[in-house]
């Protein structure tokens, strides 16, 4: 079964469930803000698909970082930052069964397609 992990209010997020329930995929969906991330499983995506690639760079959250931060961040800080500020994180993040999707583009869309 697939795991969903995103915001109850991001528009992306919505439009990755409404794909996979279309399709009548079996999931669980677990909200990073209610339900939260530990450090463990945010090191184990980071192992699978890089720091960077987790890191929302276009969220308000990351904007209103001290540029200090922005500039000078690494895998550690990323890591600290984004389970303190789970709307740091890339949304959705899709466990499937090898692997790891982190966001929902046509790219993303048609690595779900063959995961499934």
């Amino acid at each position: 079964m697939l795991t969903v992990y995103g915001l109850k209010t991001c528009d992306t997020t919505k439009k990755s469930l409404k794909w996979l329930e279309r399709r009548d995929v079996p999931h669980r969906y677990l909200d990073v803000r209610a339900d939260g991330v530990d450090i463990e499983r945010l090191t184990l995506w980071a192992m699978e698909v890089g720091w960077e690639t987790l890191i929302n760079r276009g969220s308000t959250t990351w904007r209103n970082l001290p540029d200090v931060i922005r500039e000078n961040v690494t895998e550690d800080t990323a890591l600290a930052l984004m389970v303190e500020n789970p709307t740091l994180i890339k949304r959705p993040v899709i466990e499937v069964e090898n692997g790891l999707i982190v966001g929902f583009k046509p790219q993303q869309q048609r690595d779900l397609e063959a995961a499934i």
